[in-house]
């Protein structure tokens, strides 16, 4: 009777080893279901030309490769913080394949709302990842979390010998920037580090938010020889503030992105674009879908395509245009036909 009673106990087991090795079989099959349809949620700090640019590369790359397989929700948090994290939230909760975050505030809502899911997050135009997570990390590194991405951080050696090229009688560079974005202050702390080694008189110009810009753009302006603007959202939105306070003063600007610098009449850039940035993330994407990369071991990304670009007039009017013409390495920095 134990004999038969083991028989039995045998066969059963046997049953259900082969059962699971089949369902096991059925469950990697669907995992793989060719006529899987990702969705994919881009959470837009605010409707901004460089972070258009961002997102337009993004979808692109992705709708390349994966065409009619990937659908894209693209979400604008209007530049509220608040925004972004119900947006993140709401991609968590309907249970996207992947979050693609533009600009630092994106990120950072982001990663919080995907604490507990791990939903795979692709972030771009975001300077240095880990001071905008609070990871200590190398700025090409991997973060170690569901995070990776592109990095809008341009060589800031570059742009201050740019600066000191174009302006090689300027003794005193003033910084401005909103102490309020992270990113800002990185470049300008290195900016700082990098100018004063070259012998020039560099202070910072801080705001809180936009409404003390003025001011403050006023007081940067009338004590600079010239002004260095990093990549700053808000300073980008108010441009045309600080556009007419710095003409207004005679003190032309080196900005650190070009987008930016259409909004508050630089005279000249070493910039990145935008859109190769956002196309880059749309490949470490595609990556992640369908090729199983884990995005804790993706190394950040830098921009590939760097391009010194000038705004004549503001050229012109500085007495720098010859100089840059010259030069023969610059290209003609103008608005996009709408």
């Amino acid at each position: 009777m134990k004999k038969a009673i083991k028989r039995v106990a045998c066969v059963a087991l046997s049953v259900l080893m082969i059962g699971g090795a089949f369902a096991g079989c059925s469950t990697q099959s669907d995992s793989n279901d060719g006529n899987k349809v990702y969705k994919v949620g881009v959470c837009q700090l605010v409707q901004h030309a460089a972070l258009d640019k961002a997102t337009e590369g993004f979808q692109a790359a992705i709708k390349e490769k994966l065409g009619d397989k990937v659908e894209v929700d693209v979400q604008n948090a209007s530049g509220d913080t608040a925004n972004c994290t119900t947006i993140a939230n709401k991609f968590v909760s309907s249970n996207y394949d992947l979050i693609m975050a533009v600009a630092t505030p994106a990120l950072q809502a982001c990663t919080t709302a995907t604490a507990a899911s791990q939903t795979p997050i692709v972030a771009t135009a975001v300077t240095h990842f880990g001071t905008a997570l609070d990871i200590d990390m190398p700025a090409d590194g991997a973060t170690g979390i569901n995070v990776t991405g592109t990095t809008d951080l341009a060589p800031l050696d570059k742009q201050a010998e740019q600066l000191a090229t174009l302006f090689p009688e300027a003794k005193k560079v003033g910084i401005l920037y909103c102490s309020a974005e992270a990113n800002s202050k990185l470049q300008a702390d290195e900016m700082i580090r990098i100018m004063s080694k070259m012998g020039l008189d560099v202070t910072s110009y801080t705001f809180t938010d936009s409404n003390d810009i003025q001011s403050v753009a006023q007081k940067a302006a009338t004590s600079s020889d010239v002004l260095y603007i990093p990549t700053d959202n808000i300073v980008a939105s108010n441009g045309a503030i600080v556009d007419e306070v710095c003409q207004t003063a005679n003190t032309p600007i080196i900005g650190a992105e070009a987008l930016a610098c259409l909004k508050y009449n630089a005279v000249a850039t070493y910039s990145i674009d935008y859109y190769e940035i956002g196309y880059q993330a749309g490949l470490m994407a595609y990556d992640i879908l369908e090729n199983g990369k884990n995005p804790a071991t993706m190394n950040i990304q830098s921009p590939q395509k760097l391009t010194s670009m000038y705004i004549p007039e503001m050229a012109k009017k500085y007495g720098v245009l010859d100089k840059i013409e010259k030069d023969g390495t610059y290209q003609v920095l103008e608005a996009e036909e709408e």
